[in-house]
């Protein structure tokens, strides 16, 4: 007979504008940075393209050989700009919550630089299992291997490539750049409007898997 025993899953879940509103923390940041260095930055358009590595936004407003330095400088400024104004996301603290109550692991796998990614967390009292940074897209799928995540939760057509990447399940929130049309266009295999629907998705997710 085959066993309906179901072990929990361990689920990844991204951090920027899925567990966290991260946008009015690192618009302070760009305008600190902006001020500090002399440079115009759009602070309110770069709040709109969070995902990506930071690079990437940095390349829009330095010289590309200026990058790593103001991505150095953006990081130590960080923790005492950024930190404060970012509230968790509705729901993120029972998503986290709800894996482990089912007796799983939940594990951040962020592209933000890992210690500032803790700082956040620790300050929200959100409490995952672990957490790595400093991941992108398909790079996300290492760590998620490594602590054999079988379902990653995001917002960006990016976290739902590094799903695909680990032959996770790709669950994506509409609470980032793209609503559920263009997250569900992108392959996401299920979409929530917000994390506030994933603890009852969860519950009925474990059956299924049974």
């Amino acid at each position: 007979m085959a066993s309906t025993s179901f072990s929990a899953p361990t689920v990844g879940f991204d951090l920027d504008m899925t567990l966290i509103d991260s946008r009015p923390g690192i618009r302070a940041c760009y305008l600190a940075l902006a001020e500090r260095t002399g440079t115009y930055i759009d602070a309110d358009l770069a709040v709109t393209r969070l995902g990506p590595p930071l690079a990437e936004e940095l390349i829009h407003w330095f010289p590309a050989d200026e990058v790593p330095a103001m991505a150095d400088l953006y990081r130590s400024m960080y923790p005492a700009i950024a930190i404060g104004p970012t509230p968790a996301l509705p729901g993120a603290r029972e998503a986290v919550a709800a894996v482990r109550t089912a007796g799983g692991r939940a594990v951040v796998v962020t592209a933000k630089h890992e210690p500032n990614a803790k700082l956040h967390l620790e300050y929200l009292g959100i409490e995952p299992d672990a957490v790595v940074g400093d991941l992108w897209a398909e790079e996300k799928a290492v760590a998620l291997r490594e602590h054999g995540a079988s379902v990653y939760v995001g917002d960006h057509l990016g976290d739902i490539r590094g799903a695909r990447a680990a032959d996770a399940l790709a669950v994506a929130v509409a609470t980032g750049p793209y609503d559920r049309d263009g997250l569900t266009a992108a392959g996401a295999d299920v979409v929530l409007t917000d994390l506030t629907e994933f603890p009852d998705w969860l519950a009925s997710y474990r059956p299924a898997r049974a």
